[in-house]
């Protein structure tokens, strides 16, 4: 009688533990613990990274991180659109990953999540705006709010209480101001600020910015200008083909010619300070509203 209280207790304690386990550990079969998973000490603490960029983490460092107060993070929107014959489709991807980037050095505590290339150029079929060119790849509007909703409440999910979008593209500025409003303070992001900040594309003071520095910009025929060039030339000059236009005989743009390279770098330098200045800025002051 004893053994068989004794075997159905042993069945009743391995029926409880399997039931208990399978709330707790993975689906993929590992039969790690959750708990002692998002617990577990980070083996490399005492080398930790200088990195700003969400997607150069492992997951223990940002966690850590995270801990330590780094709970804002900026989402950069860019684009791959066409630019023209000698500035590459990747333009807004690298001008704000950038600007991103030396932001979140200037605000503190802040991470920079991966950038999101693909925003609306124009519709696809039939193809429209820079959808006519090939290279560029397009979003509609809804399936550019799904995603970055989707996004944003991934990084809600994962500990971030501040979450800033900013994009350097014209046609996605008012989806994301569209979602932001949307998700800022909503249990969908775990009560976390979403903030847009329109700032960021302010242009209009950069053209201001060109012209106090007496440079008067005549138009191109094609999809280049000087507000956002100067910007690749401080960052990458490939990414506007600098040596090869110069070389093949086409130093003009806007009617500035860019062997004039030391001071054209310099204002590009100040454009990349004056955006990082005034968004910081913006972003301080809708932080306390």
């Amino acid at each position: 009688m004893r053994l068989y209280f004794y075997l159905i207790a042993v069945v009743v304690a391995i029926a409880i533990g399997v039931q208990l386990r399978s709330r707790v550990s993975y689906q993929d079969g590992t039969g790690i613990s959750q708990a002692v998973e998002l617990t577990q000490e980070n083996p490399l603490a005492r080398f930790p990274t200088n990195t700003l960029e969400l997607r150069n983490f492992t997951w223990l460092e940002l966690r850590d991180r995270l801990k330590n107060g780094f709970t804002r993070v900026i989402i950069p929107t860019g684009g791959i659109e066409q630019n023209g014959p000698f500035v590459i489709l990747g333009k807004h991807d690298l001008i704000v990953q950038t600007v991103s980037l030396k932001l979140a050095a200037e605000l503190g505590k802040t991470i920079v999540a991966p950038t999101i290339s693909f925003v609306p150029e124009g519709t696809i079929s039939p193809p429209s705006m820079h959808m006519i060119y090939p290279g560029t790849i397009s979003l509609s509007d809804k399936t550019f709010q799904a995603l970055l909703e989707d996004t944003i409440m991934s990084l809600a999910a994962g500990g971030f209480r501040e979450i800033i979008v900013l994009g350097d593209s014209g046609p996605s500025q008012v989806v994301m101001d569209k979602v932001a409003q949307l998700l800022d303070r909503t249990p969908r992001v775990k009560r976390a600020r979403v903030i847009f900040v329109p700032e960021f594309y302010d242009y209009a003071s950069i053209r201001q910015l060109l012209l106090d520095r007496g440079i008067r910009e005549t138009p191109e025929n094609f999809h280049e200008e000087l507000a956002f060039s100067l910007q690749l030339l401080a960052i990458d000059p490939s990414a506007l083909r600098f040596n090869e236009r110069i070389t093949a005989g086409y130093p003009m743009l806007g009617g500035v010619d860019l062997n004039d390279r030391e001071k054209l770098t310099q204002i590009g330098k100040d454009i990349i300070s004056k955006r990082v200045a005034d968004t910081s800025a913006a972003i301080i002051a809708r932080l306390i509203e």
